[in-house]
């Protein structure tokens, strides 16, 4: 135990515990004073220089000597982000898609500044990197990294599709075809995705004597220019069940029938969503996930950027 402190000369404040605890009135060390005094005049220029000292009469609040905003702040930050962007973007501005491609520095920066149109834009329907999103019947989008596109995926066709969105339409056939037709018609059609469609001699009888061959193509491997689906591989944008086959034949795809299939993409351009430079930029970015189709017009630098992106092995919709 420590020493009792005699402490009857020293003068206190009067406080006094138990007879042996007594409040000094000594000063406190001069560092720390100096620390205090410090802490004051920094509150006191803080509170003049920056908007601070609220107004309680008129709800308002001093604006600060030194005009300081984060608007402003702000304002600077973007500024200094615009001006190193500028020089691409001028550049950009009048060139097509397939000329950006074929221009390595431009490719590279619509590969970084198009990830954040495309976070802003796409993302909420076709998922991060275009890998595409469920829904309760199939894809609520499609995916937009495999090779498999419904109107095609040259850097053009990947460009018109956003800037003036897609809606096609299949036929509801309930009506035009018997319970007993569309059965057969979906027996083969799913017979012709596991490469049997000969298999089903019912359902293609079916599939020649209707619309299906029209908008399909005799060999069902789907019309680009329609925007029909290649029916002999194993890409679905809805349920590839054979109900769910039924059902589309049944009732078709944007037909109008209360129970169709829905697929639609609207236009970025009409909407006034995207500016033209932010659609070009959005068509070299996706056709840069990997699965854009090579075209004549796009130079061979642009399929080197697009080889370093990775693609889905297997693609899951068509497009």
């Amino acid at each position: 135990m420590s020493e009792k402190r005699d402490v009857s000369g020293a003068q206190t404040t009067g406080h006094i515990w138990d007879d042996d605890l007594a409040d000094f009135t000594n000063q406190p060390p001069k560092w720390w004073m100096l620390g205090l005094t410090a802490s004051a005049l920094f509150c006191v220029v803080y509170f003049l220089y920056y908007p601070s000292i609220p107004f309680a009469a008129t709800g308002g609040f001093s604006k600060g000597i030194g005009g300081w905003t984060a608007i402003k702040e702000m304002e600077a930050d973007k500024g200094e982000v615009d001006a190193v962007r500028g020089k691409f973007e001028a550049k950009l501005k009048d060139m097509t898609p397939a000329a950006i491609l074929a221009d390595s520095e431009l490719t590279e920066y619509v590969k970084r500044s198009g990830k954040v149109l495309f976070g802003d834009n796409c993302a909420a329907c076709h998922g991060q990197n275009g890998a595409g999103t469920k829904g309760k019947e199939g894809l609520f989008a499609p995916i937009l990294n495999d090779d498999d596109w419904l109107y095609g995926g040259k850097i053009d066709n990947i460009h018109e599709t956003i800037t003036g969105g897609r809606q096609s339409m299949m036929l509801a056939h309930k009506e035009s075809l018997k319970p007993e037709q569309i059965d057969a018609a979906a027996k083969y059609v799913l017979a012709l995705s596991e490469g049997k469609g000969d298999s089903e001699v019912a359902g293609k009888k079916v599939f020649m004597e209707s619309d299906c061959a029209t908008c399909h193509g005799p060999d069902a491997k789907g019309i680009q220019a329609m925007g029909s689906a290649n029916l002999t591989d194993k890409i679905w944008r809805f349920d590839g069940s054979l109900e769910g086959i039924k059902r589309t034949i049944a009732f078709g795809v944007n037909s109008g029938d209360p129970q169709t299939r829905v697929a639609m993409m609207p236009s970025f351009k009409a909407a006034g969503k995207l500016s033209e430079a932010e659609i070009k930029k959005l068509a070299v970015y996706v056709y840069m996930f990997g699965g854009g189709q090579v075209d004549a017009a796009v130079a061979p630098a642009a399929a080197s950027v697009s080889a370093a992106v990775p693609t889905q092995a297997t693609p899951a919709a068509a497009k």
